[in-house]
């Protein structure tokens, strides 16, 4: 069976890097749910991909706030056409190229912006080559208060597969109508085989998007070419 690990920043790093930034076209609105009667906005995952600039609603992304069920999903079906296929779209999930200032130096690979996962061109074409599925890196608009700085692409990190149910015993039910899932992530996380997706090498829980996941092949690559900066922790799975 394929080994799965999840990925994130280390706790030291001996780099610098820091960025102030948010995505071009904004977010869907947070959401005001009348069945649960909460106002949330739990969507990490961001596209880089989508481009709003030909519909004419492009106006009612830019401002974060909560918007009644109806409207969200209102605008929620407006961009659907525009992301990749079986995409969540919860509220939150932000469109465009990251656009803001950069700082300081950056790893091969670099988590520690919440908003974005971002990577070096050369970094992301030395993975490729040794056959990652599903690594699309796009370009950002970041500006650099430096002459001499990397090329910074953001992956875009779909969500798929979930955590074994049998982990997270506290967790109540999502909500019926806006699907709010409250839980508290485990200190012992386990994946559910059956839900993990067998066509991309790194991806985030459908259930709690700020966690990456990636398959032994992309953690073989990225020790084989010494991208460090990275926290690798293998997860069960069952």
């Amino acid at each position: 069976m394929t080994k799965f690990y999840r990925l994130r920043a280390p706790r030291t790093s001996r780099y610098t890097g820091s960025v102030t930034a948010k995505h071009k076209w904004g977010a869907l609105p947070g959401i005001h749910c009348p069945e649960c009667k909460a106002t949330w906005a739990g969507g990490y995952t961001a596209y880089p991909s989508v481009d709003l600039s030909s519909l004419p609603e492009r106006g009612e992304y830019e401002k974060a706030r909560p918007e009644p069920f109806e409207e969200v999903l209102r605008l929620r079906e407006l961009v659907r056409p525009l992301v990749p296929q079986g995409s969540p779209l919860r509220p939150g999930a932000t469109f465009g190229p990251l656009v803001g200032t950069a700082t300081g130096t950056f790893s091969p690979l670099f988590f520690q912006f919440l908003g974005a996962t971002l990577i070096r061109r050369e970094a992301l074409e030395q993975l490729q080559a040794t056959g990652i599925q599903g690594l699309r890196g796009f370009p950002t608009e970041l500006r650099f208060r430096q002459k001499n700085h990397p090329e910074l692409l953001e992956l875009e990190i779909l969500a798929h597969g979930r955590l074994y149910p049998a982990c997270t015993p506290e967790r109540p039910p999502p909500c019926p109508t806006c699907d709010r899932d409250d839980f508290t992530f485990p200190d012992d996380p386990i994946l559910d085989a059956a839900s993990l997706p067998t066509h991309t090498d790194l991806f985030r829980l459908s259930d709690f998007e700020t966690i990456f996941i990636a398959t032994e092949r992309f953690v073989d690559a990225v020790r084989r070419l010494e991208l460090d900066e990275v926290d690798i922790r293998e997860l069960p799975v069952r």
